[in-house]
C-alpha cells in the first residue's frame, strides 16, 4: 500500500509516494534537478552534491535531494505540507560552490574531449557555474586505466561520482572496480590493475558524466551534432534491446542504447554496442554468379535471371536465417510456397512446436522477472545468450528471488542451487513439483536443439503448468519468433524442408552446412559461410539499411527503422524477392512495404501492435520422456554468433581475449 504525502516544491503542490527521495518527487512536479552521482537504476551514493535543495523549516544548510525521502519532511507549525525551494539564493549560492570544486581539479580538455557535446558537467557548467575560480593551485593529474580494448580512460577527468563502480557491482554483477585513498589522493581504479570481464562493460560509457570513460573504437571520429540519430532494433541477440544509430553521411558510426523498461531497460550488451565496424566488411555490394567453379560479378537481370532459371520446374526450398525481418520471411514463404516447396527457419534443429507459441515464445514477459520468486533456468546461459536478460534475472536475485539451474555448471554473476546436468535432474523435478506461483521457466535453445528437444519441452512445461508458473523461452536469434509467426516451419524441420530439394533459397542462414548436390542461392548482407556455398549471389541490406519487423524472444513485435543505405548495388531483403518473383512469372501480390505488411497482419494479426506482448494460449505438449543426455548450451562465443560479428575485427579481438582468459591458469587457493 502507497503512504501518499503532499508536498509544495517551488509553490506547487504535489501528491507522491512518501518512499520517493526529493529528486523523484521534484521530477514529479517538473522540476529539474542537477545531478552527477545518482542514477535511477543504481544504489544512492550522494556524494556529488549537486542535486542540493532547500528543506524550509529544517536546518539551515541545503539538503541532498537524492538521499532524502519525502517521508522523513516535517510538516509545517500546523500542519501545513512540508515546502521545498530548488531555486532559492541559498540553493544557487550551493549549487555555484559545489560546481566550483568540481571544476578545481578539471582539466580544460573540452576542445579536445569525446564527450564534448553531449558532457554533463559542460552542460550543468552553464546551467549552474560561474565565470570564474577563486583557486589558483596546480591541477592534480591522475594516471588513465587500462580497462580492455572498449572503453578509453582519462582519470584525470574524473569527478569521483562512483557509477562506474555501482554499475559494474550491482548490475553487472562483476567485483572489479573500486575507489581507493581519501582526500587528494582519492582515486577510481581496478584491483590489482585488470581489465574488465564482462559483455555489458560498455555502458559505463553512457553512465559517465564527465570525458573520463569514453568508447576506445569510436574515438575521435565524430562530433554527436555531425550525427544522424535513428530510432532502431538490436539483431544481436533475441532479446531485441532498443537502440539508436547513429550515422555520419551513410557509414553508421556507434550504437547506443534506447529506454524501454519492457525490454532492456537502459542497458545493451558489448556486441549490440561495438559491432558497427563488421557492417562496413566483408560486404556484399553486386551480386554474383559462379561459372566454371568460380564466382563472377554479374549484373542483377543477370543473377535474377540465372536464379530464376534454376528454380523453374524443380523442387525448392528455403531456408530462412537469424537476422532476417519478418517481411523478407513472409516474401521468402509466399514465393517458395507458391512453387510447392518447403520453408524453415529452425535451421538450428531446435525442436519448436509450430503454431503453437505457448511452446516457441511462452507466457512471460521480460519484465515479470522483476517481481518473480523464483526463476528455474532449462539449458540456457543466459549471461552469454542474453547479457542483458541476465542483469534482470541478477536483479531479482538481489531482490531476494532464489534462481535454479538445470544444465552445465556457468558463472552467471549470482548464485544459483545447480539441480544437475542432465536430463534426468529436469525428470525428476518435474516429479515432485508443486504449486509455486511467481515462478518463472527460462528455456534455452541448447535443451532444444538435440533430437530429443520436443521431448524436453513437453517436461519444461508440464512443470511450468504443475508450478502454476510461466515460461520464456530464450531464443538465440533476432529473426527466429517473427519468422515461427510467419509461418516459416515445414512438419519435420531442417531434414524434411531440405528432403529431395534440387534449389535451396538461403536467406542469410550461415550457420547452416549445405551438402554438395543442390543449387543454392545466397541471398544475405555478408561474405560468410552462405556466400561460399553459393551458385548465385544476391546481395541484401544489413538490418540499419532496411525498415523491418522482428519480434523479441518474449514475442514482443518492434520496428527497426532505416538508418543508412545498403552499398553499392545491395538491395533490400524483400524487394529482392519480389523482382525474383517477376522473372519466375509468378509475381508476388505486393508492391511496397505497407501492402506487405497488410498481407502479413492478415496472416498473423498481433504483429500490427508495435511493442505490445500479445498474450499467449497456453497449449501444453504431451509429456514424453527424454533421453539421459547432458544438456549442452546453445552459443559457445559470445562475440561471433552471426555474420556481422564475424565481420568485424573488434569482436575478433574481444573473442582472443575472451579465450585467453579461459586458459589462464588460475592460483591455487
Amino acid at each position: 500500500m502507497t503512504d501518499l504525502r503532499k508536498i509544495i516544491i517551488d509553490e506547487t503542490e504535489v501528491e507522491v509516494d512518501g518512499a520517493m527521495t526529493l529528486i523523484q518527487a521534484c521530477e514529479e512536479a517538473g522540476v529539474e534537478i542537477p545531478r552527477f552521482c545518482y542514477h535511477e537504476r543504481l544504489s544512492i551514493a550522494g556524494n556529488c552534491r549537486m542535486c542540493l535543495v532547500e528543506v524550509v523549516g529544517g536546518p539551515p544548510k541545503p539538503a541532498a535531494s537524492c538521499a532524502m525521502q519525502v517521508r522523513d519532511l516535517r510538516p509545517g507549525p500546523e500542519g501545513q505540507p512540508p515546502v521545498v525551494k530548488t531555486n532559492s539564493p541559498m540553493v544557487k549560492k550551493a549549487r555555484e560552490g559545489v560546481m566550483e570544486f568540481l571544476l578545481i581539479n578539471h582539466p580544460l580538455d573540452c576542445p579536445i574531449c569525446d564527450q564534448g557535446g553531449e558532457c554533463d558537467l559542460q552542460d550543468q557548467a552553464m546551467a549552474y557555474g560561474v565565470d570564474f575560480s577563486r583557486f589558483r593551485e596546480a591541477k592534480r593529474a591522475s594516471t588513465d586505466l587500462d580497462l580492455g580494448p572498449l572503453v578509453e580512460t582519462h582519470m584525470t577527468r574524473c569527478i569521483s561520482c562512483t557509477r562506474c563502480v555501482r554499475f559494474t557491482t550491482e548490475v553487472a554483477g562483476i567485483q572489479m572496480m573500486g575507489q581507493t585513498g581519501r582526500g587528494e589522493d582519492a582515486e577510481i581504479t581496478t584491483y590489482l590493475g585488470g581489465t574488465l570481464d564482462s559483455n555489458m562493460q560498455g555502458n559505463i560509457i553512457d553512465l559517465c558524466p564527465v570525458g573520463a570513460l569514453v568508447s576506445k573504437p569510436y574515438a575521435f571520429t565524430a562530433r554527436p551534432w555531425e550525427l544522424t540519430k535513428t530510432e532502431s532494433i538490436d539483431v544481436m541477440d533475441a532479446l531485441g534491446s532498443n537502440i539508436r544509430v547513429d550515422t555520419k553521411g551513410r557509414e553508421v558510426m556507434r550504437f547506443l542504447p534506447r529506454n524501454n523498461d519492457g525490454v532492456n531497460e537502459e542497458w545493451i550488451s558489448d556486441k549490440t554496442r561495438f559491432v558497427w565496424d563488421g557492417l562496413r566488411r566483408q560486404r556484399l555490394d553486386r551480386p554474383y554468379v559462379r561459372e566454371n567453379g568460380k564466382l563472377r560479378p554479374a549484373s542483377w537481370p543477370e543473377a535474377l535471371n540465372a536464379a530464376a532459371t534454376a528454380m523453374k520446374g524443380k523442387k525448392v526450398a528455403g531456408l530462412v536465417g537469424d537476422l532476417a525481418p519478418v517481411e523478407a520471411a513472409f516474401a521468402l514463404k509466399t514465393l517458395i510456397e507458391g512453387m510447392g516447396g518447403n520453408v524453415e527457419c529452425r535451421t538450428d534443429g531446435a525442436k519448436l512446436p509450430e503454431g503453437n507459441r505457448s511452446g516457441y515464445v511462452g507466457t512471460a514477459t521480460i519484465e515479470e522477472i522483476d517481481t518473480a520468486k523464483t526463476i528455474l533456468i532449462v539449458g540456457a546461459d543466459p549471461r552469454v545468450e542474453a547479457p542483458v536478460l541476465n542483469a534482470r534475472i541478477r536483479k531479482a536475485w538481489l531482490a531476494g528471488a532464489r534462481v535454479g539451474v538445470i544444465g552445465p555448471k556457468i558463472d552467471l554473476t549470482f548464485d544459483y542451487h545447480h539441480f544437475g546436468t542432465d536430463r534426468d535432474a529436469l525428470t525428476k523435478l518435474v516429479g515432485k513439483v508443486e504449486e509455486k506461483p511467481d515462478t518463472i521457466v527460462i528455456v534455452g535453445q541448447g535443451a532444444l536443439q538435440e533430437a530429443d528437444g520436443a521431448a524436453v519441452l513437453s517436461q519444461v512445461m508440464a512443470y511450468t503448468q504443475g508450478a502454476g508458473a510461466k515460461l520464456l523461452v530464450l531464443h538465440t536469434a533476432a529473426g527466429r519468433v517473427g519468422a515461427m509467426d510467419a509461418g516459416c516451419t515445414t512438419t519435420g524441420g531442417m531434414d524434411a524442408a531440405l528432403d529431395g530439394a534440387e534449389v535451396i533459397y538461403n536467406l542469410g542462414a550461415d550457420e547452416v552446412d549445405i551438402k554438395d548436390g543442390a543449387f543454392v542461392i545466397y541471398q544475405g548482407s555478408h561474405g560468410d559461410r552462405g556466400a561460399h556455398r553459393a551458385d548465385v549471389i544476391l546481395p541484401g541490406a544489413a538490418y540499419t539499411e532496411e525498415q523491418g519487423l522482428f519480434v523479441n524472444t518474449e514475442g514482443r513485435p518492434q520496428l527497426a527503422l532505416r538508418a543508412s543505405f545498403a552499398p553499392g548495388e545491395a538491395k533490400e531483403n524483400w524487394a529482392i524477392l519480389r523482382a525474383l518473383s517477376g522473372e519466375l512469372g509468378a509475381t508476388l501480390p505486393f508492391d511496397s512495404l505497407p501492402q506487405l505488411r497488410h498481407a502479413l497482419v492478415a496472416v498473423a494479426p498481433h504483429l500490427a501492435e508495435i511493442d505490445a506482448v500479445p498474450e499467449n494460449e497456453w497449449q501444453p505438449l504431451k509429456v514424453s520422456k527424454p533421453g539421459s543426455a547432458d544438456f549442452r548450451l546453445a552459443i559457445t562465443d559470445f562475440y561471433l554468433t552471426n555474420p556481422i560479428a564475424r565481420a568485424s575485427t573488434l569482436m575478433a579481438e574481444l573473442s582472443a581475449g575472451a579465450k585467453a582468459r579461459q586458459e589462464q591458469p588460475v592460483a591455487a587457493e
